[in-house]
């Protein structure tokens, strides 16, 4: 044997060593679905060396051991919200009727917030309306403004805000704005960023990427924040998908305009948001919020609701918004009805929908008709086939790109937030969402299901049997990649 021959034995070898090594550790890794297991093992035996270096990558939910201990370290500074002055008054308001408390059961697993009581809200017109709402409440503000987005661009409606910080803190109101590295790039290396420095907003970038290679071997570059927190002098608080953005959404205008919504909440839950941000900004800033969550809670209102946040994301339990979402699916007795832009299940969640339909429930989604991502908008498409066959209604929004995500059920219950039903929010992304029962408020967010459906053009089996086998080929080989997420 020539030592040339030898040496590419031994670098074969060498190499399927490695594929084997990483092959073991697909298996291996915990909170895998078997279909995303041999995925991936698929993908690393039958690639070589690039099916390593993908999973590497891609492969396994990895923040980076530095950003996953200062995220942990951050919730555990964070004092009790029972230490609250003032929670007593709070805990006596906070019960759930019986047919809906194992909902929150499952909503308080997740970070410890229990469902809390006398809670108001108010559903804004529209994306410039709610925009419009907080810049009002942060004229108004006196004490602090905390805000987090994912995407914050430099537009109208993102300027407007900008400018709006600018003033708050300059009357002497402490200001606190956090933005995604990747979401919101553009607004962090602009001269606005640092315009709103220089007058003394309190900044701070959440997962900033910084030099891509360096990044790529700490952890995940996609796992982001994809939270939209607004809470202002610890009293008012924004829940929903709205981005600070304009609805024409210059990134991807094409799609325009963007149809988002966004309820602004009063009462302790509140609190409960001001935990959420304070854990995102204190895994970032050196800087201890306590004192901040322990000031004294304004007695709550005693014609207010029930609500609880939930906060998800990659250093929480693994497969907690999967199980929110599907415990509502279950929980639905009369009609369910949900809106979302984006829809890649795990099997699970594709059951429990086919289910609820099946046992009566009335299921009703909307997706809208012209996604911004196509590979996302040609796997929903490869779920409607089951899900008519079910019973469950599709429908496509066609007046512009439906990215309102909200579920209501029995005219009770509602979850509205940042969560999409897809593998990102599931296990990589930070994600924020609030669950409230109250009559009042699920029928005004039903008012708006329906006015998105007035848009809407229904898709029938029929409709679907009838598309291309090169389509439907397509379709189904693009949702194939989803386990591999």
């Amino acid at each position: 044997m020539n030592e040339s021959h030898f040496f590419t034995l031994l670098w074969t070898g060498l190499i399927f060593v490695l594929h084997l090594a990483v092959a073991a550790r697909a298996v291996l890794r915990p909170h895998r679905e078997p279909a995303s297991r041999m995925a991936w093992i698929v993908v690393i035996l039958s690639v070589p060396l690039l099916g390593v270096i993908a999973y590497l990558l891609l492969g396994e939910t990895n923040i980076g051991k530095r950003r996953a201990h200062a995220a942990l370290q951050a919730i555990a500074q964070i004092p009790p919200i029972t230490e609250t002055p003032g929670w007593d008054a709070v805990a006596a308001l906070s019960s759930v009727p019986d047919d809906y408390d194992h909902l929150f059961r499952v909503g308080h697993s997740v970070n410890g917030f229990a469902p809390v009581g006398g809670n108001l809200a108010t559903l804004t017109k529209d994306s410039d309306a709610a925009i419009d709402a907080i810049i009002a409440d942060i004229d108004a503000a006196t004490s602090t403004v905390h805000l987090l987005y994912y995407i914050w661009l430099a537009d109208h409606n993102g300027l407007k805000m900008v400018e709006a910080l600018r003033r708050a803190a300059s009357r002497g109101v402490t200001c606190r704005a956090m933005a995604d590295g990747l979401g919101s790039r553009a607004m962090i290396d602009s001269p606005h960023w640092q315009s709103m420095k220089e007058a003394g907003v309190h900044l701070a970038v959440a997962l900033p990427i910084g030099n891509l290679f360096v990044r790529a071997l700490k952890g995940r570059i996609d796992l982001r924040n994809h939270r939209k927190i607004t809470v202002i002098d610890n009293r008012i608080t924004y829940c929903g998908s709205q981005n600070c953005a304009d609805p024409a959404f210059l990134v991807k205008a094409r799609y325009a305009p963007w149809v988002d919504i966004l309820l602004r909440f009063e009462g302790p839950i509140v609190r409960q948001n001001q935990r959420l941000f304070a854990a995102d900004w204190m895994a970032e800033v050196d800087e201890d919020l306590s004192d901040l969550l322990l000031a004294p809670i304004d007695p709550p209102s005693s014609h207010g609701f029930p609500a609880q946040v939930i906060g998800t994301g990659p250093t929480i339990r693994n497969s907690a918004m999967p199980e929110v979402f599907e415990s509502l699916i279950y929980g639905a007795r009369k009609h369910l009805f949900i809106t979302t832009p984006y829809y890649v299940p795990d099997e699970s969640m594709q059951e429990a929908l086919c289910a609820c339909a099946r046992r009566g429930v009335e299921t009703t989604i909307i997706f809208p008709a012209r996604n911004d991502s196509f590979v996302v908008g040609a796997a929903s498409r490869s779920y409607y086939r089951d899900l008519l066959e079910a019973g469950v209604r599709i429908h496509e929004y066609h007046g512009g790109l439906l990215h309102a995500k909200t579920l209501t059920l029995d005219g009770e219950v509602t979850l509205i937030g940042s969560a999409n039903m897809d593998r990102r929010s599931f296990d990589l992304n930070y994600e924020n969402n609030i669950l409230l029962h109250d009559p009042s408020t699920t029928a005004a967010l039903r008012a708006r299901q329906e006015a998105f459906l007035a848009e809407s053009r229904p898709v029938t089996l029929e409709a679907v049997n009838t598309w291309p086998i090169g389509i439907r080929f397509r379709n189904n080989l693009i949702a194939m990649i989803g386990p591999v997420l």
